[in-house]
């Protein structure tokens, strides 16, 4: 019961940043599992499980709140998914740790340029669709390698190219939601057709899923309602400082710092 009350704790908090920053829930809710010693591939696949509930929860809030900005959610969502299968089915057969780092650079630079946006606020610019299809399939590539690459990624790239921050982040976040399935059934696959060997200890980490369920499906209701509150400056402040956090606490774990 402890077990499942920490990672309640640990994902309401997950998903109060991500649904409200558009990030955060499979970098932080993936971390923990890490550190307590859980295999690469069986933490993205119980991180992603938990998200299936979790994003189709905030997805609705940030419809509900009219965050999504529709013409760029399609592209973005198909490529997600065709960059998500391909993930998962890369890491339930090898250890995507390689590219980390590069990961974590990209990340740290991207913070900052996105904190040099907000304190010069510079406006919003309108983003072209076919700009985001490749973004789509790396996000959702690094994301089921990574266990948590779509929002960092995706979200802090359109900010980044001067999307409208409430746009970017309900958009990010809805289209989320078909990646999340897309992974978790490519996860499934890999068990059933026996490409994923590891995969029987997953109900050993049964309450800790539960808990990221339980945990997440409370929060994720306000994520529209925070995003929409929120003024542009403060989510572009938000996006740029949780991605240099981010990125420096990841960092911190390559160099063996932290667990």
């Amino acid at each position: 019961m402890d077990t499942f009350l920490l990672f309640l704790l640990v994902g309401a908090l997950a998903q109060a940043v991500d649904g409200s920053l558009g990030m955060a829930y499979g970098v932080i809710s993936s971390s923990v599992l890490l550190a307590l010693g859980v295999p690469p591939a069986m933490a993205s696949a119980s991180v992603h499980g938990a998200e299936v509930f979790t994003t189709a929860a905030s997805a609705s809030s940030h419809v509900w709140h009219k965050n999504v900005e529709w013409r760029l959610f399609i592209p973005l969502a198909v490529a997600g998914v065709i960059g998500g299968v391909l993930g998962a089915y890369v890491l339930s057969g090898l250890d995507g740790e390689v590219i980390k780092p590069f990961i974590v650079v990209y990340l740290a630079g991207m913070g900052l340029y996105i904190l040099w946006r907000a304190g010069h606020d510079i406006e919003p610019r309108r983003i072209r669709q076919w700009k985001v299809a490749p973004l789509g399939v790396i996000g959702g590539f690094l994301d089921a390698i990574g266990g948590g690459g779509w929002g960092p990624t995706v979200s802090s790239t359109m900010v980044g190219a001067g999307a409208e921050p409430r746009r970017a982040i309900g958009t990010v976040n809805t289209a989320e939601f078909f990646l999340t399935v897309a992974i978790s059934a490519t996860f499934v696959w890999a068990l059933v057709t026996g490409h994923w060997e590891e995969a029987g200890a997953l109900e050993n980490h049964a309450a800790a899923i539960g808990g990221l369920v339980v945990g997440g499906l409370l929060a994720a209701p306000f994520a529209g309602w925070i995003t929409k509150r929120l003024p542009r400056r403060a989510l572009t402040y938000g996006v740029g400082g949780l991605l240099v956090l981010l990125a420096g606490f990841q960092g911190l774990q390559l160099a063996g710092v932290v667990a």
